[in-house]
């Protein structure tokens, strides 16, 4: 079963998948937030997620920041469509800062690098390989 994780911003959502055995994380795609739940659902049809892991903006000093209110309120929406699957937090300081670099050192056009899209996907997939890595510890 798969673990998915999001990078959650008020104008797109990047989601990144485990492959079934939960060894590598992926980008997957980015999603409005109005349309995830119709999303997730298309996407739970055919896959088999085992839990959900959403990235929680903080401050340097590890108090919330600005977006905290909306990733609750997203986390909210998570457990109330899909109460089956558990849902876990991850920091996220320093995953857009790591995804804009990724990017620049991938040789990809500047304006394939540009792409907001892209840095949340990525962002995503370090959240969720940060999850995986954090996990095989314990």
């Amino acid at each position: 079963m798969r673990v998915m994780a999001f990078d959650y911003g008020t104008k797109r959502i990047g989601i990144a998948v485990t492959d079934p055995l939960q060894i590598i994380a992926n980008g997957l795609t980015t999603v409005h937030p109005k349309d995830i739940v119709e999303f997730l659902k298309k996407y739970l049809q055919t896959e088999q997620v085992e839990r959900f892991v959403v990235g929680e903006p903080k401050q340097m000093d590890g108090t919330a920041s600005q977006s905290t209110p909306h990733v609750k309120g997203f986390i909210t929406i998570l457990k109330k469509n899909f109460p089956e699957i558990p849902v876990e937090s991850m920091d996220e300081r320093f995953t857009s800062k790591m995804a804009s670099a990724v990017i620049a050192q991938s040789g990809l056009k500047k304006q394939d690098r540009q792409k907001k899209e892209l840095v949340d996907t990525i962002s995503a997939t370090i959240i969720l390989q940060s999850y995986l890595e954090k996990k095989s510890f314990f």
